[in-house]
């Protein structure tokens, strides 16, 4: 048990030579008012005449005060109390007033003289023959308005300060209360009651019991019926101002104090909660139980930290050997961990890989198959041209002869800057693919080589200058394949719809378009009723006989054969818009036997003249009414009614273009079926091949080359020093870290021996 609080004590100066705060050790934290007397209790537990003094807030520095009980045996004759402060481990002060002035020069070293406060603590051990082992922490007295010239948040700063203390578990609160203010304004208190509710490790302290009013007394506060503690009131005396100016002896102050005490009426029969040597065997015996209460736990606490600054010491590594061969082989080993971690990292067989985001290899892939495969999907082959560019290149090469075909030549002419468009999507997947590469090799290095800033940044230099030179011929190849490309039009590939399959896709398209046509128009027509009953209205509603698209077809075609011999539809005239018009009507790609035949001379052209094919969208509806024949089965004798019905029939369904617009609409929906099947072509060939290039001409090339280039590049004899100086700030961690797990291990084996 004796060694129990020299054990704190030395724990506690273990670890405040690092700075370490992690282990919460068992102490007593002394909190109270300013001018509460805090400062009296602690010179008379230890007997010295030692703290600083004066008005306002004097103590601005935590004091951790070491009470150390020494015998005469344990030294030689001399018995006077020794005092040593931890900053100052080689100076031993036996003159109190000498330990007085370097705790005010200490304060004002960190805190200044601004009266403001700071956290860090002053260490100060005291051992004499006259005290009882203890550890107390002196805080800063609680103050609420600044006085002077304090700070304006001092409260604030005094308030956090108490609070960082007592909030911690193993720490015994001693509450200042003077006896000459009621105890339901006690500041110390108040604190105390909102870290410790229960007040299972509050001990109360009341002051100045002498200074009370005559006829009031503490006994009802030192016994608890006021505010009960489950560790009690201990009642003291002070010195007063006038003894401490008089330099009065605090043994003297001591005695007078057991005198008061012993003859009082009322405290003389609570002799157990009354005097300085009460409040220290109290304390002492509090002290004693509460580190052997948790001295198991804390034991437990430090043999974790060991194992956890033992694991973190390791990642930092070892120093680099002296001997030039160590580092020469260290070099060259993480040069190789190097390049086989950006490989792994490229195959997907790292042993470290992201769960966040894609990287290495599966980023490569999700370029190639997602961002690069939808930059080519939305490039439109024919969007940037309009039917006045195909028709200018059908036209320009023709050169002075009317085209009998659609040219081969104009086709060439207009597909190839399409092919040129996706050159943009396939130096972007190159770019994309190097930056990738390049963050791969700042993701690569163990922590060993990262304590190597040289050889680090040198190592990704040396990737960085591979990269550029591997980008430059990927790219290039890359322009290559879609010159290839443009270079040479294959129109004889298996794929390419050719001439006759667009005409076919074409004719079909026709076809499709004429029957919905006739549809609508079967939908929408109704037959008039009028005096000869020849005459129709053809309305939105109300159908009670619709016509047959196919008579009227035919009755065009018939009128047309006629007109064309009689020279009657060179000119055809135009009719209003308001009236009803058929598209696609007698059209040469029309159904029937002769359906084909019609095609072919609409298209190549027929005793040199273009003739009609509608490629209108929608037809144009009005209910106005138009004569047509009647199904064509009521024909005059000499056959004009029908060709004059049939006629005008004709004309208005191919009133909307002229016969040379129509041929130009047919030309250019050709040109633009032939453009949209050879570039599909390429673009799967360019989706195809531009990976292969990129995986073939970048990323192998440098896997590959990587532990070579750095070999050559880095692995020199006039190098290797400079390359292997460690980073000084990690060398300082590492070197923090060795010295807390010193700190550690020390403690434990400290503890073992009071266990």
């Amino acid at each position: 048990m004796d060694k129990l609080i020299p054990t704190v004590n030395k724990l506690q100066d273990v670890f405040n030579t690092v700075g370490q705060d992690q282990i919460d050790l068992p102490q007593i934290v002394v909190v109270g008012s300013q001018s509460s007397g805090k400062s009296s209790v602690l010179e008379n537990l230890v007997g010295r005449d030692f703290l600083p003094r004066g008005s306002g807030i004097v103590t601005r520095r935590p004091l951790v005060l070491q009470l150390v009980n020494v015998s005469h045996s344990d030294g030689d004759a001399d018995t006077e109390a020794r005092a040593q402060f931890l900053h100052l481990p080689n100076q031993v002060f036996t003159d109190m007033s000498e330990v007085r002035r370097e705790i005010e020069r200490e304060t004002e070293r960190l805190a200044g003289s601004n009266k403001g406060i700071v956290k860090t603590p002053i260490h100060l051990r005291i051992s004499s023959p006259d005290v009882l082992s203890l550890t107390l922490v002196d805080l800063p007295g609680i103050t609420k308005i600044p006085v002077g010239d304090q700070p304006s948040d001092i409260e604030t700063q005094t308030r956090n300060l108490v609070y960082e203390y007592i909030s911690k578990p193993n720490s015994i609160i001693v509450a200042i209360s003077p006896a000459n203010v009621d105890i339901v304004n006690s500041e110390s208190l108040k604190f105390a009651r909102e870290v410790d509710p229960k007040g299972t490790r509050t001990i109360g302290v009341i002051t100045k019991i002498d200074l009370m009013d005559r006829g009031t007394n503490s006994l009802d506060i030192l016994t608890g019926r006021v505010y009960p503690l489950r560790l009690g009131f201990v009642g003291v005396i002070n010195r007063s101002q006038e003894d401490t100016l008089a330099s009065k002896p605090i043994a003297e102050s001591l005695r007078g104090e057991a005198e008061f005490f012993s003859g009082h009426a009322v405290y003389r029969t609570v002799q157990q909660h009354c005097g300085t040597a009460t409040l220290a065997r109290v304390l002492n015996q509090l002290l004693l139980q509460h580190i052997r209460d948790h001295l198991p736990s804390i034991k437990t606490k430090i043999n974790a930290l060991i194992s956890q600054t033992e694991h973190e010491l390791s990642s930092y590594g070892t120093a680099a050997g002296d001997g030039g061969m160590a580092k020469s082989s260290r070099l060259l080993k993480m040069l190789t961990v190097f390049a086989n971690e950006f490989s792994s990292s490229i195959d997907g067989s790292a042993h470290e890989m992201s769960t966040a985001e894609l990287c290495g290899g599966a980023r490569l892939y999700y370029i190639f198959n997602d961002i690069f495969a939808a930059g080519l999907d939305s490039v439109n082959p024919t969007a940037s041209l309009t039917n006045s560019d195909i028709r200018t290149a059908i036209r320009n090469s023709s050169g002075p002869r009317a085209s009998l075909f659609v040219p081969e030549i104009a086709f060439q002419l207009l597909v190839k800057p399409q092919i040129k468009s996706l050159e943009p999507p396939a130096q972007r997947c190159v770019q994309l693919a190097y930056e990738e590469l390049m963050k791969v090799g700042l993701s690569c290095g163990t922590n060993e080589m990262r304590r190597y800033p040289r050889l680090h940044a040198r190592a990704m230099q040396v990737v960085s200058d591979l990269l550029r030179e591997r980008v430059g011929p990927t790219a290039a190849y890359v322009a290559s394949l879609i010159a290839i490309e443009r270079a040479y039009i294959n129109t004889n590939h298996p794929d390419f719809i050719g001439g006759p399959g667009a005409i076919s896709d074409l004719q079909r398209k026709l076809d499709r378009r004429r029957r919905e046509s006739a549809r609508k128009v079967s939908r929408i027509a109704q037959r008039q009723k009028s005096v000869d009953g020849d005459a129709v209205m053809v309305g939105a509603e109300d159908v009670t006989e619709p016509v047959d698209p196919a008579e009227i077809d035919d009755a065009v075609d018939d009128v047309r054969s006629r007109s064309r011999i009689n020279g009657v539809l060179d000119d055809p005239p135009r009719t209003p818009s308001g009236t009803l018009r058929r598209p696609g009507s007698g059209s040469p790609l029309g159904s029937g036997p002769s359906g084909q035949g019609k095609f072919f001379n609409s298209f190549f052209g027929a005793n040199g003249r273009r003739d009609v094919l509608h490629m209108g969208d929608e037809p144009r509806v009005n209910h106005s009414v138009i004569p047509v024949p009647n199904r064509l089965s009521h024909v005059s004798g000499d056959g004009t009614a029908l060709d004059d019905d049939a006629a005008a029939l004709s004309t208005q369904l191919s009133a909307d273009l002229t016969v040379s617009e129509q041929r130009d609409e047919m030309e250019t929906s050709l040109i633009r079926s032939l453009i949209s099947s050879y570039f599909q072509i390429v673009r799967k060939s360019i989706q195809d091949l531009v990976p292969k290039a990129v995986m073939h001409l970048l990323v192998n090339e440098v896997c590959e080359n990587m532990q070579n280039r750095l070999v050559e590049v880095l692995y020199k004899d006039d190098l290797i020093d400079s390359l292997l100086q460690e980073d000084p700030a990690l060398v300082a961690e590492r070197d923090q870290r060795a010295a807390m797990l010193d700190v550690y291990k020390q403690a434990f084996a400290i503890i073992n021996e009071a266990m």
